[in-house]
């Protein structure tokens, strides 16, 4: 049962990130849904590359043992880069429809409704 854990927090990641994206209103909230998603993805990557008993891909030679999938890892990190990146871009948008609108709720803002 404690090889499922990992993959069940993966399914509450995802599935409470996209409760967030689909239901709420408030463009702050919508953005950490989107988070919320990828860091499940990126848990996600890093459970496949998961061998048990394993040691860390960092070592030329393994002493006995059997080593992590380094590829997994490798994406994770340039996915974490690209996620801030990504994440301070949405924010960033977010702050100016803000300033455009002086609300952050989604339904006013595709309505049109200026005031």
């Amino acid at each position: 049962m404690a090889f499922y854990v990992p993959y069940i927090a993966v399914v509450a990641l995802i599935l409470i990130g996209l409760y967030a994206v689909v239901f709420k209103r408030n463009l702050i909230k919508i953005v950490i849904g989107i988070t919320f998603i990828e860091c499940g993805v990126n848990l996600f990557l890093i459970t496949l590359g998961y061998r048990e008993k394993s040691i860390a891909p960092i070592y030329t030679s393994s002493p006995g043992g059997i080593m992590s999938l380094p590829v997994p890892q490798a994406l994770t990190l340039t996915s974490i880069v690209i996620g801030v990146a990504v994440l301070a871009l949405m924010l960033s948008l977010v702050v100016h429809i803000y300033r455009h609108y002086k609300t952050l709720d989604a339904r006013k803002i595709i309505g049109g409704d200026e005031e």
